[in-house]
């Protein structure tokens, strides 16, 4: 009997239930909590060194917060905060004019106006800023071949400036603070150096890079401006370097139309007078021996249609080095290895290369040649190899023992590759080569056989650290995608950059997410 009560006791109370709820009026419309939820996902991001800025997720029905911000601390709030009321409105929020390289912690909570009873509990984030930046870009006038003048804001208080290499120490003085300003000597010329102006108790002001002038050897040709520059190549004895000052060169190579090729079969260096004011060669070269150009704009418009670099002799070559150099406007590609050439080591460093059209050859082409080492760093490549591979390196074994190493790291791809053709950015086919591709920034890529395809291509590159925006078939396979792809970045990042003016060749970021990754040429973040 007990059991058969029970149980009616149960089917009434469910009845009871089912009828309350079958009553509109008694609809569930909101949920009152006696107390606000905790703010989540709360971030502490480093902005312009010494910013910082706050992210959360705004929670529902709350519009303010209040925020505490402690110096010198690692989440244990000790001491008195900086306190900042803030809105919904206000989220991402941006805390300024902080000290650099110094830890702050914050924490933030959820509040109700009148009401501190709803108070959430606080949600915590910890940050470092980076060094301060007070410094000047250095400017060319500045620069001598033994001596710089380094600038920064009149009246910033600082005590050292220590260059490097060298660990040259200069000891800031009261009149160089009030001028914002100091002459350092005792430098060696054609050198990179980074200055670091400090703080009495180490912490860094600022940063700059410069490169010390040149200064005229025995072994070294002063080209002026005016000057033949195919005939001055064509007598400097082996070896020597041709400094040139700034102006227009055509390589006539005897003849009265400009952009000739001109053959490169010595060992030689052509490096601009100046940093900021280079030459500008028109013209290309056909290449038989070491060669190496720094601080110079080559130029291959009016040439034949041949590439910037063309091997024409078969042999061992040490070194094809391009540094802080503009190339532009060449209508087959960057280099040509056609020829049983083996280069020991090539090195594109700090350039900035544009309207390449590739149009009957590849943009880095080596086909009957190699090489063992190639190096692309810290440069902007864009409108170029629209319809072409980026990397090509043919089979050439039976002509050439090499053990090809490529790298391409801190690179701004910008149009290259962009127009849906059926190429790849690396078709490397000499057997046993390695790949390593990081921290590049590309946009506006389409290649159908994305990153590679061929059987022989490293199969298991060095990915890391790269940004794509605008891309197919480079992070996964896209609706244009080749069957035959063989590797995709699985882990890179898609994000806009926001350059500045792409189109007119700035491409300096504007979004602070890519600029955090530190991707693409340094030169623009």
């Amino acid at each position: 009997m007990k059991k058969i009560f029970s149980k009616l006791m149960v089917f009434g109370l469910a009845i009871m239930a089912l009828a309350s709820c079958s009553e509109p009026g008694d609809e569930i419309t909101e949920i009152n909590y006696k107390r606000n939820f905790s703010p989540t996902n709360f971030e502490a991001k480093v902005r312009n060194r010494t910013n910082v800025e706050l992210s959360w997720t705004l929670g529902e029905g709350v519009t303010n917060y209040i925020i505490e911000m402690y110096e010198n601390d690692n989440l244990t709030f000790a001491g008195t905060p900086t306190t900042y009321n803030v809105t919904s409105e206000q989220m991402p929020y941006l805390v300024t004019y902080l000290n650099g390289e110094t830890d702050y912690s914050f924490r933030i909570k959820a509040v109700t106006e009148g009401d501190s009873n709803r108070d959430s509990k606080w949600s915590a984030a910890h940050v470092k800023t980076d060094s301060e930046q007070i410094m000047q870009a250095v400017k060319e006038e500045d620069i001598e071949p033994t001596a710089v003048t380094l600038r920064w804001a009149a009246g910033q208080e600082a005590a050292t400036i220590t260059l490097n290499p060298g660990n040259i120490v200069y000891n800031v003085t009261s009149a160089d603070i009030a001028a914002g300003a100091a002459h350092v000597t005792g430098l060696t010329p054609e050198t990179n150096y980074t200055a670091v102006l400090a703080r009495s108790d180490g912490r860094i002001r600022g940063t700059a890079k410069f490169t010390t002038g040149v200064v005229l050897e025995p072994t070294d040709i002063l080209v002026k401006t005016g000057t033949d520059l195919a005939t001055a190549i064509a007598n400097a004895p082996a070896g020597y370097r041709l400094v040139i000052e700034p102006g227009t060169y055509p390589l006539a190579n005897g003849e009265t139309t400009s952009g000739a090729a001109i053959k490169i079969s010595k060992d030689i260096t052509l490096k601009g007078l100046k940093l900021n004011d280079h030459p500008v060669i028109v013209g290309r070269f056909q290449v038989e021996a070491n060669l190496k150009v720094s601080q110079v704009t080559l130029d291959g418009k009016g040439t034949d249609g041949g590439q910037a670099f063309d091997y024409t002799a078969d042999g061992n070559i040490d070194y094809l080095t391009v540094e802080k150099s503009e190339i532009q406007n060449y209508t087959k590609g960057f280099f040509y290895l056609n020829k049983a050439t083996l280069i020991d080591k090539i090195t594109i460093e700090e350039c900035i290369i544009r309207n390449i059209e590739c149009s009957g050859g590849d943009f880095f082409d080596s086909r009957k040649g190699g090489y063992n080492t190639f190096d692309l760093k810290n440069n902007t490549i864009y409108e170029s190899a629209k319809e072409r591979d980026i990397f090509r390196m043919d089979d050439a074994s039976g002509s050439i023992s090499a053990k090809p190493v490529i790298t391409a790291d801190h690179n701004t791809f910008y149009n290259v590759g962009s127009a849906n053709a059926n190429y790849r950015v690396f078709y490397v086919r000499f057997k046993g080569n390695k790949i390593t591709f990081t921290n590049n920034l590309v946009v506006g890529t389409n290649y159908k056989r994305g990153f590679a395809n061929n059987g022989n291509t490293d199969k298991d590159p060095t990915l890391d650290n790269n940004v794509y925006f605008n891309t197919e078939n480079l992070i996964s396979a896209g609706a244009s995608a080749d069957a035959t792809i063989t590797w995709f970045d699985t882990q890179g990042t898609v994000l806009d950059p926001k350059f500045k003016d792409a189109a007119n060749g700035d491409f300096t970021i504007d979004n602070d997410n890519v600029k955090d990754k530190k991707v693409g040429d340094p030169r623009w973040l």
